[in-house]
């Protein structure tokens, strides 16, 4: 376990970091190995068919992560104060409220899901196709609400290894089974969804057997899975606003993925394609913005107020640094990775590729002010400050709707691309406040002291 409280902050960043970038890699793996072997199987229709259910994902895997993170910050908070049995508490209460979130989240998704992707404008020449592989992995949902909840609860007390261990081998697992299931199977895009689940229960299964064996602070018993009202609320208060922060945010994408489908199967294929680079780069902010919830919310248990702002100070200029070399790199080299998605004898190969080489013009200078994103959202977070990150998440939505109703028409798919970083913007613009509002308060603490 890893005490975030003491010791040199960059150094503790940079260290608990690294598995973080390196988990969070193999879990995009598993959507991008989706998207490569698809493509490269089963041609630029399927791979169409898988990307255009991508925001519908970010919907339900969105809200599941947001869930989970902000349960964690609790257990993360109480760990940095050293309530052990506070500790083991808020861990079993997490466990009963996201069992009963994942009830509700499947019964709603698998009965909305083809009216959604209807309302989305899916061509009809890939519905099927998308259709069969979105309804598995919404039906299977409970294997990622497994994974994520055990994952974020062994960082939240500092343990950001295991989380990765368990996610290598259930990437290992998924890649074996997708072959087996579209080249063998001849499963198609149904195959490669069923692959996702089996490797993500096997994940939940592995990591728990880790905890139980090697974790002793989260040893829960009988009495810590009893249904606790009071710790319940206090759980769903961090939870159902984080959750529904990145909902809104899905919404927005949504919204958007409606207008890329409305271009066209090469628009839709392009977006993918560039999609699946973009989120290898951005796992790299997304990590250290995690890093500093857990950061900052042991920090916060702890009192150690003087040491968020070292931190925050620390992460941010980490953050800007890395955005902006990989902006440059996706920029530069970018196209070379989106030919991993297709096939290299597809007639619709080069339309593709410019396509996704026009979004990496629109999304790689602007990647700054994502890593400030992360960093300010995940703080306040860290915090137990759920008001400012869902106005923000609302901001992204509205961006990206006024990127699909005003943008795709003045400037088609260049447009489209554009919504990204309009929306990161408005989102910064909600969180600077919020975050300068604190930093004011716990400077004018220190003067006092």
């Amino acid at each position: 376990m890893q005490d975030l409280t003491k010791g040199n902050p960059v150094k503790l960043i940079m260290m608990f970091t690294l598995p973080i970038i390196v988990g969070y890699l193999f879990q995009n793996l598993y959507n991008i190995i989706d998207t490569l072997i698809v493509g490269q199987t089963l041609g630029v229709k399927a791979l169409a068919a898988v990307g255009s259910t991508g925001s519908v994902m970010f919907l339900a895997l969105g809200f599941v992560g947001g869930v989970t993170s902000g349960m964690s910050i609790i257990t993360a908070q109480r760990y940095g104060a050293q309530d052990w049995a506070g500790v083991r508490r808020s861990f079993g209460q997490s466990i009963l409220a996201s069992g009963v979130i994942t009830v509700f989240l499947t019964l709603i998704g698998i009965v909305g899901l083809r009216g959604l992707l209807i309302l989305m404008q899916t061509p009809k020449n890939i519905f099927e196709m998308a259709y069969a592989f979105i309804v598995i992995i919404w039906g299977g949902v409970v294997t990622q609400v497994g994974y994520n909840i055990l994952a974020n609860e062994m960082r939240a007390v500092g343990n950001s290894r295991a989380p990765l261990y368990h996610l290598i081998l259930g990437m290992i697992i998924n890649i074996l089974l997708e072959l087996l299931f579209i080249l063998v199977f001849h499963w198609g895009t149904a195959g490669a969804a069923l692959a996702t689940v089996v490797a993500y229960a096997i994940s939940t299964l592995t990591s728990w057997w880790h905890i139980t064996k090697f974790i002793p602070v989260l040893h829960i018993t009988k009495e810590d899975l009893k249904w606790n009202s009071t710790e319940i609320k206090i759980h769903l208060s961090a939870a159902l606003p984080m959750g529904f922060q990145q909902s809104v945010i899905a919404i927005g994408s949504m919204t958007l993925q409606a207008a890329i489908n409305s271009l066209g199967t090469d628009s839709v294929a392009g977006y993918t394609a560039a999609s699946k680079v973009d989120q290898i780069l951005v796992l790299v902010l997304m990590s250290f913005g995690v890093t500093m919830a857990t950061y900052v919310a042991q920090n916060y248990g702890a009192g150690e107020y003087r040491r968020i702002l070292v931190g925050m100070r620390q992460a941010l200029k980490i953050n800007i640094s890395f955005g902006v070399l990989l902006g440059i790199f996706e920029i530069l080299f970018g196209r070379y990775l989106v030919k991993l998605f297709l096939e290299s004898n597809s007639g619709d190969a080069v339309a593709v590729q410019h396509l996704a080489q026009t979004f990496f013009w629109a999304n790689g200078p602007f990647y700054a002010i994502l890593g400030v994103l992360f960093i300010l959202r995940y703080a306040l977070q860290g915090l137990g400050n759920t008001k400012a990150p869902t106005m923000a998440g609302f901001a992204e939505m509205v961006s990206r709707s006024i990127g699909a109703f005003v943008f795709v028409i003045w400037f088609g798919f260049f447009g489209a691309s554009l919504s990204n970083p309009l929306a990161w913007l408005a989102s910064v613009l909600c969180l600077l406040p919020a975050w300068n509002k604190y930093r004011r308060e716990i400077m004018d603490k220190l003067e006092k002291d």
